[in-house]
């Protein structure tokens, strides 16, 4: 497991929840086990001191940006080291550095898949913020992304259409269907 399955994991499941929790504080008990540099047993993840800075970024727009990283654990002093000065960079409100773009179009693999669709079906019993996420599970930071523009600019098209309709019939138009304009136009000389 490494960035592409925490970032899975905070995208699903982790920000979800938190965002519908609505904290009043962010307490995180900051073991960087899961760190590279931290050999099985005691470790064996992957995940880069880059993407636990970009987490702790996400954790700040919860309970308006209060937050609090207690180091409790890891092993590689390097990893420790690495990992908790790109916590404390986003803690501080530094530009991170930018994930590699291998890491974005990087899909989780599927064990972490399996596991995130499991803690999805039962954590849906309680949050209602994770279901709209169980179809999106396996996609790539960039794909979900994408998927999130695309329901906005469908969200914000329809809005509009609503919108507009409802001014036609507000102004005193007839609500009988109305034609699109550009049927109404003439054909088009060139």
């Amino acid at each position: 497991m490494g960035d592409a399955e925490y970032l899975a994991a905070f995208r699903t499941v982790v920000m979800p929840i938190a965002h519908e929790f609505s904290p009043d504080v962010v307490l995180v008990s900051a073991g960087f086990d899961a760190a590279e540099g931290h050999p099985a047993p005691l470790g064996g993840y992957k995940v880069t001191a880059k993407c636990f800075g970009h987490m702790t970024r996400q954790l700040m727009s919860l309970a308006g940006g209060r937050v609090v990283l207690a180091l409790e654990g890891g092993h590689d002093l390097t990893s420790i080291c690495d990992a908790s000065e790109a916590c404390v960079s986003a803690l501080l409100g530094n530009e991170l550095d930018p994930l590699p773009e291998e890491t974005l179009r990087q899909r989780p693999n599927q064990n972490a898949v399996r596991s995130l669709e499991t803690v999805i079906q039962v954590q849906s019993k309680y949050w209602n913020s994770v279901k709209r996420f169980a179809s999106k599970v396996g996609y790539s930071l960039l794909e979900a992304q994408k998927h999130d523009r695309d329901e906005v600019d469908t969200v914000t098209a329809l809005a509009s259409l609503s919108v507009g309709r409802t001014s036609l019939v507000a102004a005193g138009s007839s609500s009988e269907s109305q034609e699109e304009p550009m049927e109404e136009d003439g054909p088009m000389s060139l």
